[in-house]
């Protein structure tokens, strides 16, 4: 039998060996998320023997210690922690994830955080690829009143964006205290029109904002990509063509459809598609382009109006 201070230890040597990143990080979340304790609590009891702490545990005096080899297993083979656990945090909100959406990202909270400047209570918002909804829930949960529409053209992940629109604003029947974000206090919220849409096809309404996070990976480079993004995420929100640029062409012409009178667009971008973007929009008469560096001071931002 091992303590829980041997578990981490144990998964940190396996992650190493594995090539894995953070690999002392991973190590302890698996265990906190299969514990369901926090890294405080891992501290205290970390000298104790990991099944010996209840009596459903003592019943099968390896059910930890073999539950979290399988997890160390997973993750050894560059399934992201995410995936194995369901949930990722993002914007201090916790969502749901699987494989058919992505992971968020911190890059993407640089985008949130700049709409968040700009986004009056009370606004409409279309959030264009919104795959788990992460970028529209976080601004209406910091938000007041915000009639917000999440379109995807992937049915899985409007039905993970709708979990995560019950998780957000309801911790109701949630079991596992690991899955309760600090922030996720009920809020009353106006629901969320989550659109089943090839892009702009089954968009009618206009909006105050439109964002979007869209696939912009050129499709040569998805292969070089680290494991854990090329053979677990949906290549589908990965992959913007030959040169990353086909759905920024798609929102370049139809955005402006469906934004109202001095709308606003907000794109994420890749480090190296600042120019290309810039000139798109240019090309489609949107005013005011701007480009913002996020925290690492690439490239990552494109704001315009109509």
């Amino acid at each position: 039998m091992a303590t829980y201070n041997e578990l981490i230890k144990l998964g940190n040597e396996e992650f190493h060996r594995a090539g894995i990143e953070d690999a002392d990080t991973d190590a302890r979340l698996l265990l906190e998320y299969l514990t369901g304790m926090d890294r405080q609590e891992l501290l205290l009891h970390g000298d104790e023997e990991a099944d010996s702490l209840t009596e459903e545990e003592a019943d099968n005096t390896d059910g930890i210690c073999v539950k979290y080899q399988a997890l160390l297993y997973e993750r050894a083979n560059h399934k992201p922690v995410q995936y194995i656990t369901g949930m990722a945090d993002f914007m201090g909100l916790r969502f749901h994830v699987d494989e058919n959406v992505l992971i968020p990202r911190f890059d993407t909270e640089f985008l949130v955080e700049e709409m968040m400047r700009e986004v009056g209570d009370g606004s409409s918002i279309l959030d264009m690829c919104t795959g788990s909804g992460c970028i529209l829930l976080s601004l209406m949960k910091y938000k007041n009143d915000i009639h917000g529409a999440g379109a995807d053209i992937s049915r899985a992940a409007l039905d993970i964006a709708r979990q995560n629109e019950e998780l957000i604003f309801s911790t109701q029947g949630i079991k596992s205290p690991q899955h309760i974000s600090l922030h996720n206090y009920n809020k009353e919220h106006k629901p969320v029109d989550w659109i089943l849409s090839d892009m702009f096809e089954n968009i009618t309404g206009k909006y105050d904002y439109i964002v979007s996070n869209p696939p912009y990976i050129q499709s040569e480079v998805i292969p070089t990509l680290m494991p854990e993004v090329r053979a677990h995420e949906p290549r589908i929100a990965l992959d913007g063509d030959m040169d990353g640029m086909k759905y920024y062409r798609i929102i370049a012409r139809e955005a402006a459809k469906h934004l109202n009178r001095h709308g606003k667009l907000f794109l994420e971008i890749g480090y190296d598609e600042a120019e290309a973007v810039t000139k798109l929009l240019a090309e489609h008469e949107y005013k005011d382009i701007k480009i913002l560096k996020d925290y690492s001071g690439n490239d990552r931002m494109a704001i315009c109006t109509t």
